[in-house]
């Protein structure tokens, strides 16, 4: 048994709808969530900040005692998952969009995809893309302006519906009937766009499919705390502890304990 937390990091927030879904499935692993808000969103950064960022945060991660890593931010991950695998020893779980599912599931094979515009520039992004042209056409759109509404607790206001419908209008004349959640921001909207748009689009989020890839490697490593094991969460943000502890409470139901940490320099961007 390996009582040692798992380090789930993201950019903001959007990292929290992952770990709901670790903390549904492992309810026996300590968890050390950090937020690296004061960079947030890392969606419209330079991706030479992004990869070398998210090496110095996960480097920070492992110092702190993590047996293992979640990079709970797309764009992190198609920007360095592949450095950080070369640098950590520690298993590390990334997220990407779930088009191979959204492709699957798709009845008429148009498929949205709402992401961040990073994200879909990423030549990972674009290489899983290419390898599903002959399976669905996907219409992608870049949620300028989401992260920051959702960083502040807003996940169904006007503003945040003038942009959805910005975002999702083009997607349902194209003749999508699947929308894929292509931040982890993102799942924090699915009531208001279930709201907006009925059963029009069904809706497809990795959390779930992350936690349980999650679970194996635990498994294969023997790092699983066990079933005796008292777990203990740690929520950490590099900006604003309090903003933290209440977005998680707003969010996810949940009272947590939160600190500041600073974790510099930055890279210059």
């Amino acid at each position: 048994m390996n009582p040692a937390p798992i380090g789930v990091f993201d950019s903001g927030l959007g990292g929290l709808s992952v770990l709901r879904e670790i903390r549904a499935l492992l309810p026996h692993e300590s968890l050390l969530y950090l937020a690296d808000s004061r960079y947030a969103p890392y969606g419209e950064k330079p991706e030479r900040f992004v990869e070398a960022r998210t090496l110095q945060v996960c480097e920070w991660l492992a110092a702190q005692g993590c047996k293992a890593l979640v990079i709970a931010c797309n764009t992190a991950t198609m920007h360095a998952v592949q450095t950080l695998r070369d640098r950590l020893t520690l298993p590390i779980i990334g997220v990407e969009p779930g088009l191979k599912p959204a492709a699957a599931a798709s009845r008429s094979k148009v498929v949205g995809v709402l992401a961040t515009a990073n994200t879909l520039k990423s030549a990972k992004f674009n290489r899983l893309l290419m390898s599903l042209q002959d399976e669905s056409r996907f219409v992608c759109e870049a949620g300028l302006g989401l992260v920051p509404l959702i960083e502040q607790g807003d996940v169904s206001g006007p503003a945040v519906r003038d942009k959805l419908d910005a975002f999702l209008t083009p997607m349902l004349e194209a003749g999508a009937d699947t929308l894929v959640l292509g931040c982890t921001h993102y799942p924090f909207l699915a009531e208001t766009i279930r709201a907006m748009v009925g059963d029009q689009l069904a809706l497809v989020d990795t959390g779930s499919a992350i936690a349980r890839q999650l679970a194996r490697k635990l498994v294969e490593f023997d790092l699983a705390a066990g079933p005796d094991a008292m777990p203990r969460d740690r929520c950490l943000s590099t900006k604003d502890a309090a903003h933290l502890r209440a977005m998680a409470a707003a969010l996810l139901q949940v009272e947590t304990n939160a600190e500041t940490v600073t974790i510099e320099p930055a890279p210059a961007v």
